[in-house]
């Protein structure tokens, strides 16, 4: 699956930043629980930030492979920002594709740049892997719609200038509906900041919504179109987090292939005991695994064919690669990968959660197989 000249120019661009800007303050981030902005703000400068846009608002518009291309770059850096990235796309995503022209006009144009950084509020404290389940509510009074609900687990909830919102209308639930909401909208108020495992550079909040009032025309699809727009819009994200899966899965094997090298036991480098070598194989060769299933995924986007089981493969393999790889990345630094001293136990703490967001693992393995049996 070889790249074309400009995707290998992007991704060698992506990941000479990632080496030199973000993987220098990724240790801080997450030690801080601080989001680099600088960092944000020259992703914005190489284009980054737009490539979900499309051309003629400033945008890049990448195709599919690149996406997962400069996913698995971002996330070789810090997986905190690659992922307060794809979010940000995914709302841009949701702007592009389902809103009318003035929404568009507003919104994207300096959303292409980075500023206002964009949130996607689905997820529920009692709606995650049925978000069929919401309970926020979005009532029309005159010109306007007032929103009432709690919206968990929002990406970018602090840094987000904008949010896209999924609603009930009236309550029904075969209304469920997307809504631009601006931060600093009254009756919106950003919750407790969760203190997380990993990913902790990255923002994780509630939003809470009480007599939230947003102009009607926020009203981003039609009524009772949300939840399909969002299922579809995931199933595009999901390629953006196994690709970031993959780029974690490297970082861990690139860090142990280092270690392995200069590690001395028994008179030699450990990479010569076969043990290690073993190990240094099986990474290898899931992280490649997963790279091919997350490009084939990709591909299948780009040529317009159903990708929907083909992303479900990827996240899930290449999410639970992460998570192998980067283990055994700490286990072949020993007691030494136990320690903030070496990054491969931010690696491993930050793989658990793509097993987990943007559908669980359960979640895609319940995908993959009804497209085999129903």
């Amino acid at each position: 699956m070889d790249l074309s000249a400009e995707q290998r120019r992007m991704r060698d661009s992506v990941r000479e930043f990632a080496v030199e800007e973000i993987r220098p303050v990724a240790a801080e981030g997450d030690r801080e629980q601080s989001f680099p902005e600088d960092v944000w703000d020259g992703l914005g400068e190489m284009g980054v930030t737009a490539m979900t846009t499309p051309e003629e608002y400033g945008g890049l518009d990448v195709d599919s492979v690149t996406y997962s291309v400069v996913n698995e770059q971002l996330a070789y850096g810090a997986l905190s920002v690659a992922t307060a990235l794809s979010v940000h796309c995914l709302a841009t995503s949701c702007i592009a594709e389902f809103g009318d022209d003035d929404q568009q006009e507003r919104w994207l144009p300096e959303m292409a740049d980075g500023r206002p950084v964009g949130a996607f509020a689905l997820s529920e404290p009692e709606a995650g892997s049925n978000p069929a389940q919401m309970d926020t509510e979005a009532v029309r009074d005159g010109d306007e719609f007032v929103l009432n609900g709690k919206k968990q687990w929002i990406t970018n909830g602090q840094r987000s200038g904008v949010a896209v919102v999924f609603a009930k209308v009236d309550g029904d639930d075969d209304k469920i509906t997307q809504f631009l909401v601006p931060k600093d909208t009254d009756g919106l108020e950003v919750g407790k900041k969760e203190d997380k495992l990993g990913l902790r550079a990255s923002d994780t909040t509630s939003l809470l919504f009480d007599d939230c009032r947003i102009p009607a025309e926020n009203q981003l699809t039609e009524t009772g179109a949300g939840l399909s727009a969002a299922l579809h819009i995931l199933t595009g994200g999901r390629i953006g987090i196994a690709s970031q899966a993959v780029g974690l899965a490297q970082a861990g094997l690139d860090a142990a292939l280092d270690y392995a090298d200069d590690r001395e036991q028994f008179d030699q480098p450990i990479s010569q005991i076969q043990t290690i070598r073993h190990k240094l194989a099986d990474m290898e060769t899931q992280t490649q695994a997963a790279r091919l299933l997350a490009r084939d995924a990709a591909r299948k986007a780009d040529a317009g064919e159903n990708y929907r089981d083909a992303a479900a493969k990827a996240k899930y393999f290449a999410s639970e690669a992460a998570v192998d790889v980067t283990n055994e990345a700490v286990q072949i630094h020993g007691g030494y990968g136990y320690t903030t001293d070496f990054d491969v136990e931010r690696f491993y703490r930050d793989s658990k959660i793509t097993t987990i967001y943007e559908g669980t693992s359960e979640i895609q393995k319940e995908v993959i197989a009804r497209g085999l049996i129903d």
